[in-house]
């Protein structure tokens, strides 16, 4: 299956290691994503969403939505489906 950008990350906290990401398709959670920046990738499952500070299951086109990343997810970063 062809991998398809559903987001891109506009703001990292790596304190907290969260990731403000802008949505350009849906996402759930339980969804297996790829985080893309250059060379750097790594896959991850969405385990928890947050939109303006509240837990959601689910986000769509146009949304911003904190995902917390096992990796850094810097800003420009492209989010893929898998």
């Amino acid at each position: 299956m062809a991998e398809k950008e559903i987001g891109k990350v506009t703001h990292w906290y790596d304190k907290i290691g969260v990731a403000v990401v802008k949505l350009s398709g849906s996402l759930k959670t339980g969804d297996q994503v790829k985080v893309r920046h250059g060379e750097r990738e790594f896959e991850a499952p969405i385990e928890s969403m947050q939109i303006d500070h509240k837990p959601v299951e689910s986000a769509k086109k146009g949304d911003e939505a904190a995902i917390k990343f096992p990796e850094q997810a810097k800003e420009g970063a492209k989010i893929y489906k898998v």
